[in-house]
């Protein structure tokens, strides 16, 4: 129905290792939001990772809530949240059933469904479309609903495909963003993964 053969959408196996390693796998692989039988699509270029109740920038520092069930797996899940009463981010569990990790995506660089992103973006410019984590929720049209989705099934309408391989020279790694209140170490992790130039994509893909 929708030309996206299962062998095209990441397994759980690829989420169930390390939150860290997942993080950067993500980079190049192709984020997928079905819209009916649309498809809104981007290629990932900025993660960041999240793992274990003593990351003290995890929600799951605290232990396992009813908001944090999600983290503790299965691994593939769409961890889903609100924030600053107006916002939707998107994440999704990694690590082995019972161990919380989860990555969130924080940008990807549309290829598909442009006209739906540009009418849900409210006429920003093209480069404001899906740069942030709440942007690209809002333009996939990505909320509430799809927390706890199971991103590996047949039947999921937002998964992750596999896209394009990109060398470790071109992703930079950084501390993750917004973490001031946050103490050392764990506020200076390198665990925020970003493709140095998304622009490379456009050449990467039609070459």
């Amino acid at each position: 129905m929708y030309n996206t053969p299962m062998t095209d959408r990441l397994s759980a196996s690829f989420y169930t290792r390390d939150t860290v390693q997942v993080a950067r796998e993500l980079i190049g692989k192709r984020l997928v939001r079905l819209d009916g039988k649309r498809r809104i699509a981007g290629v990932i270029t900025e993660t960041e990772a999240y793992r274990g109740e003593d990351d003290l920038a995890c929600h799951c520092r605290s232990g396992q809530t009813p908001r944090t069930v999600i983290m503790y797996g299965p691994p593939g899940k769409a961890y889903v949240y609100f924030v600053y009463g107006m916002h939707w981010l998107l994440n999704i569990v990694t690590e082995k059933d019972g161990y919380p990790g989860a990555v969130l995506i924080r940008a990807i660089h549309p290829e598909e469904g442009l006209d739906l992103i540009a009418k849900r973006r409210n006429g920003k410019p093209q480069k404001q479309w899906v740069d942030g984590p709440a942007k690209l929720c809002q333009a996939l049209g990505i909320d509430g609903g799809f927390n706890g989705v199971d991103t590996c099934s047949n039947d999921a309408h937002v998964f992750v495909e596999t896209g394009i391989e990109i060398p470790s020279a071109l992703i930079q790694k950084t501390p993750r963003i917004g973490l001031e209140k946050v103490p050392e170490p764990w506020r200076s992790k390198p665990w925020r993964f970003a493709l140095i130039d998304p622009n490379l994509i456009l050449r990467e893909s039609k070459e």
